[in-house]
């Protein structure tokens, strides 16, 4: 029979609570089993909740569903029919496994309130109807360490107290509880490899070793611990199945993907962010993910695919990159000389004889196949900016791209075709075509096979005609910071920083350095719901679900200050501001970071001592301003040797004295740096790499962190000089020495530090 009424009287108070949620724990840890434990001590957490009904759900390791191992409250609600529930938003518990979000919902039959929750919540009222349970308020919290484990959910009666915040608390407190003992019936306390170390695949050094070398590569720990100690994917993925609870799933080439599923979802979204639909349709989707743990990629991938129901699987990055690569041609088969051939047979394609005449050739087939094709190939090889340039009268004019920081020339175009194709990108990006005599600035999104790109776009008028810069941008989700090639050392003190409840942070670097890639992995770590987040960016390349972003507008005065006013009356935790450019701007970040608010930004310097001086160079109150400043992350991006066809060389005598002068001697030793025996590795050149011997690149860094000394210098307006020998002593590695340390670990040469640093002129 079903107890009438509250449990346990009058309300406990906290130190009652934890005292009496303290003795329920120990004969829960003494007891055999979860299961067995919570038969003892139901009538327990009952009572010191407060609730009518409470039902403890467990993952069930099929990846797609949970299972009600107890339910507590009534004999008829324990011993009916057994209870499994999807991962869906479709249902309270469903959303909370999917979501791993704790949701108070104050009465479960207003559809208003459940829809402000979840478009898609819904509370089923089939199993209470027929027990005449008049069920209203409900707390749902996940179950949860690393990863997702169950769901805890309570509920009361119409006519009982309401649920608050003390309540969700208190119910955190216990979920917390019940997720240590699922740890440990799992017999698994480590993370997604410790199974591996179990097992005496390989030691906890080598795996320390291997999480270490995947940071600084900015690879997978996957791909080392398969490339360095010889591990089968097979073990890896039964080591992550066994963390994640979720089936692992290897690559398998005779899979097709469903393409109903993959509809207007671009690969490069799918690789960036390492997750992909490998079976299923909208009523139950099959996910294959490397982390089933990262909720906000969870709720991203609910939010794109909008199916009713999940199944999960884990898989590693390099099989999810395998399912994606396409071997077909980026728009068509359609060769370049071929698209030409039909230019000149389309009497409109050819260029306007005056520069007043409309120009109508850019709306050819033939021209509109031409761009398509350029900007497609263009992504295909992994380029940032696109260059379309006239050339002198008579000359053809030529495309080239930038790819991993440097131009290369991807086509030569006919005179006669190269002002229509730049009237093409004009066209598109909504820009005057009859104006050819001032800079213009435009945006656009195009739509190219699977994948949509959206683009920056700059005209600019030359001695020769007008020339067109297009800016490819990449929206989606942050990188986490573990894969931004951080040194250990340099990733402890940025967490550290973010950590602190105010203060300012700032990463500095030239444009393409990655400033923003890396501001939003510390987003990432920051963005949790107990906190608000605020961000201004010039544009808003990489969203987040939980970050308030805004794009700032300088056509309508909407600037980085503005925003920055505006926000500090909008209750916020941490704000990002993209960039500090004025004295205004600057002023605003320091007040914000004195009153209470952790403030992220950028700014364009060429290390971090030197961003100290240049802000005090802008007025900047030094008291102010050294109260303020947490630590600065100055960064480049350097080219990486391609792994396909690197080689491994021992240097010679005049390189090894030549690094040991830039690294510095003493630093080298102190550093703890082998000098003997040194391997190095070379560029050589492949199909791969396009013949270059480099693909992708790699950020060094520099990270300064302001402590008591510092900050007295920067009180007394110190210089330059005297603020970086501060840093070093303090334990600043520089960006050259970061970089050489990434030369020793075979990533690069010296070459490319060259090209980064430049030549040492101290």
């Amino acid at each position: 029979m079903l107890v009438q009424g509250i449990r346990g009287g009058e309300r406990l108070s906290e130190e009652q609570f934890l005292a009496r949620l303290k003795a329920i724990y120990q004969i829960i840890r003494q007891s055999k089993t979860l299961e067995v434990a919570l038969e003892t001590v139901g009538e327990g957490l009952l009572d010191i909740l407060g609730v009518r009904l409470f039902t403890v759900y467990q993952c069930v390791e099929n990846g797609k569903e949970l299972l009600a191992i107890y339910r507590g409250g009534d004999a008829e609600y324990n011993s009916s029919s057994e209870i499994r529930v999807h991962f869906s938003a479709t249902s309270v518990a469903g959303y909370v496994a999917l979501s791993q979000r704790s949701i108070l919902i104050n009465d479960v039959n207003d559809t208003s309130e459940l829809v402000d929750i979840h478009p898609r919540l819904q509370f089923d009222r089939r199993f209470s109807d027929e027990r005449g349970w008049p069920i209203k308020p409900m707390i749902a919290v996940p179950i949860k360490d690393e990863v997702m484990l169950g769901v805890l959910q309570l509920i009361n009666f119409e006519g009982d107290p309401s649920f608050d915040s003390s309540d969700l608390k208190r119910a955190a407190f216990v979920s917390q509880m019940l997720a240590r003992q699922f740890r440990e019936s799992l017999q698994s306390n480590g993370g997604p490899f410790d199974q591996l170390v179990k097992q005496g695949s390989l030691s906890s050094r080598d795996l320390a070793d291997a999480q270490a070398n995947a940071s600084l590569r900015g690879a997978s720990v996957s791909s080392v611990l398969m490339d360095n100690y010889s591990l089968s994917a097979e073990a890896i993925g039964k080591s992550l199945a066994h963390h994640y609870r979720v089936p692992f799933m290897a690559y398998d080439p005779a899979l097709i993907l469903p393409l109903r599923l993959l509809e207007n979802i671009s690969k490069g979204y799918l690789r960036k962010n390492l997750w992909l639909p490998v079976a299923g349709d909208k009523n139950e989707a099959v996910i294959l993910i490397d982390d089933p743990s990262n909720h906000q990629r969870i709720m991203e991938i609910q939010g794109v695919l909008n199916a009713r129901n999940y199944v999960f699987r884990v898989g590693l990055p390099e099989h999810i990159h395998l399912f994606l690569r396409d071997d077909s041609p980026p728009e068509s088969s359609t060769s370049f000389e071929d698209l030409f051939s039909v230019l000149a047979s389309q009497s409109k394609a050819a260029q306007p004889e005056r520069l007043d005449d409309e120009d109508h050739g850019s709306e050819t087939s033939g021209m509109i196949q031409l761009v398509n094709r350029v900007i497609a190939e263009a992504d295909r090889l992994g380029a940032s900016d696109i260059h379309i340039e006239p050339s002198r009268e008579g000359a053809p004019g030529s495309v080239r791209i930038r790819v991993d920081g440097l131009c290369r020339q991807l086509l030569v175009i006919p005179e006669e075709h190269c002002a229509a194709a730049i009237a093409r990108v004009k066209v598109i990006s909504r820009l005057n075509i009859a104006e050819r005599r001032l800079p213009q600035d435009g945006k656009c999104k195009l739509k190219l096979a699977d994948r949509h790109i959206e683009m920056r776009v700059a005209t600019l008028p030359t001695v020769h005609g007008e020339s067109v810069v297009m800016r490819l941008l990449t929206p989606g989700s942050p990188m986490q910071l573990e894969t931004l090639s951080l040194s250990v050392a340099n990733q402890r003190e940025i967490m550290t920083i973010a950590t602190q409840p105010h203060g300012l942070f700032l990463v500095v670097g030239p444009t393409g350095s990655g400033k923003t890639t890396t501001l939003h992995a510390v987003l990432s770590k920051l963005n949790t719901p107990e906190r608000k987040i605020w961000t201004a960016e010039d544009p808003v390349e990489i969203t987040q679900d939980g970050l308030q972003q805004v794009q700032v507008q300088s056509k309508i005065n909407f600037t980085f200050a503005m925003a920055m006013r505006a926000f500090l009356r909008a209750d916020p935790d941490v704000i990002l501001i993209g960039e500090m450019r004025d004295k205004e701007t600057a002023n605003i970040g320091i007040e914000a970071s004195l009153t209470g608010h952790l403030v992220l930004s950028t700014l364009h310097t060429n290390s971090a001592p030197e961003t100290i001086t240049r802000l005090l160079d802008l007025g900047l109150d030094p008291i102010n301003f050294s109260d303020a400043l947490l630590g600065v992350l100055a960064q480049r991006l350097m080219r990486t040797l391609c792994a396909n066809c690197k080689q491994a060389y021992e240097p010679g005598e005049s390189e090894r004295l030549r690094l040991l002068e830039w690294y510095g001697e003493e630093d080298f030793v102190n550093h703890g740096l082998e000098t003997r025996q040194w391997t190095l590795c070379k560029a050589v050149g492949c199909s791969e790499c396009g013949g270059t011997g480099y693909k992708g690149r790699m950020a060094i860094h520099e990270m300064l962190v302001c402590g008591s000394r510092l900050r007295g210098l920067i009180y007394r307006r110190a210089s330059l000089d005297e603020l970086r020998h501060q840093a070093a002593q303090d334990g600043m590695r520089t960006m050259r020495q970061d970089g050489i340390e990434k030369i020793l670990s075979g990533h690069s040469d010296y070459s490319q530090l060259i090209q980064v640093v430049g030549v040492a002129i101290d």
